[in-house]
């Protein structure tokens, strides 16, 4: 089922955050503002334009910050989308530090559970670091490892979505033994993109001399932990592959699109666009504002309309590429990123889908758990 199928309404809590992540994609555009928390009245809201105009009851809790920060904010949203409809289901992406309380709610309440977890503890505490230098990797290895003993017969998965960088990119079958030693038997790999700043990426040259990513040696690697990963049971993706397990002509639900509320009262179409008040360049894909007076969300037509006319139809660069149908474009929010245009293109990326597509193929069956 391709990634785009993935509908559902995504609540961006807060920007406090509890982990000091070297590669963080907002840590800049969060230490500027003051600290904001999604009002419960605007999740409310969201909920019911979301159920009204959309068959799936899908909920998820994500960034700027850390979810689990707003912990009681979690509980209210998530009953009250529960009152509406009894059939909700709840994904969570979260860094993993959190407390007992926590994990005992997720574990009754949660039905997917990805953590933020890039690999062995000597990885994860440099890349992930609590405050200063404080290792997060005791933390996150209890968690997962009593959700997964405490969950018995009840519908929770718990997976890790790993970041990929120079720390992790030749340690991929140690990362599949280690997540496995662990319990986690659905990995999700992402290569590592530029941050999110005032101007495209393209135009700061700063951030592109700062950048640096193997893709090449990243793809020899991930390959053959691919196929080690396949002959032990374990799910081993790779972002480039999110649309490997069916056919579309887009990328992902940004093109869609569905609502990601924002902390500052906005409706983002992506992840990577978690504020919207002063999004700059990537003002495209703030859709919706939520108006105090009426008590409603005010919608841009104009730019709903072109986001979904961003399709590998009408990319010029997507016609004659044998994963057209497996890719649908790319990463929309990487792409407006690094280029500042809608039908822009990530070449390496586009080289390194069709190198995929041809040594480990489509997938033979529909992904059990879509990309978070």
């Amino acid at each position: 089922m391709p990634h785009v199928k993935k509908q559902m309404i995504s609540f961006f809590l807060t920007t406090k955050c509890n982990l000091n992540c070297i590669y963080c994609y907002n840590k800049e555009e969060r230490k500027k503002i003051r600290e904001k928390t999604l009002p419960l009245e605007i999740a409310k809201a969201g909920i019911d334009y979301f159920f009204e105009n959309n068959c799936s009851r899908h909920i998820r809790f994500y960034g700027p910050g850390e979810p689990t920060q707003e912990f009681g904010l979690m509980k209210e949203i998530t009953s009250y989308a529960k009152s509406v409809d009894s059939h909700v289901t709840v994904e969570i992406q979260t860094n993993g530090v959190f407390s007992k309380n926590v994990r005992e709610w997720m574990l009754r309440n949660a039905n997917i559970i990805w953590m933020s977890f890039d690999g062995p503890p000597d990885i994860q505490n440099f890349n992930r670091p609590i405050g200063g230098e404080h290792p997060s990797a005791p933390i996150i290895e209890d968690n997962v490892k009593w959700l997964l003993k405490s969950k018995g017969n009840q519908n929770l998965m718990v997976g890790a979505r790993v970041t990929m960088t120079d720390k992790n990119i030749s340690r991929q079958r140690e990362m599949v033994d280690y997540f496995n030693s662990l319990g986690i038997k659905h990995i999700w790999t992402n290569p590592l993109f530029p941050s999110v700043g005032k101007i495209p990426v393209c135009n700061d040259l700063e951030k592109l001399n700062r950048y640096s990513f193997d893709m090449d040696s990243y793809l020899d690697y991930y390959i053959d932990a691919y196929y080690y990963a396949r002959e032990k049971n374990i799910f081993y993706g790779s972002f480039l592959t999110c649309n490997f397990d069916g056919e579309a002509n887009v990328h992902c639900r940004s093109c869609t699109p569905v609502p990601h509320l924002t902390p500052d009262g906005y409706v983002s179409a992506c992840d990577m666009v978690v504020l919207g008040e002063n999004a700059y360049h990537m003002d495209c894909f703030i859709y919706g504002k939520w108006n105090q007076d009426s008590k409603k969300f005010d919608f841009n037509t104009e730019k709903i309309e072109a986001l979904r006319q961003r399709t590998s139809d009408n990319l010029s660069h997507c016609k004659n590429c044998p994963a057209k149908l497996h890719c649908g474009g790319y990463c929309l929010g990487e792409v407006v990123n690094e280029t500042g245009n809608l039908g822009g293109q990530k070449p390496i990326v586009c080289k390194a889908i069709r190198r995929l597509i041809e040594e480990i193929g489509i997938a033979d069956k529909p992904y059990e758990y879509l990309h978070p």
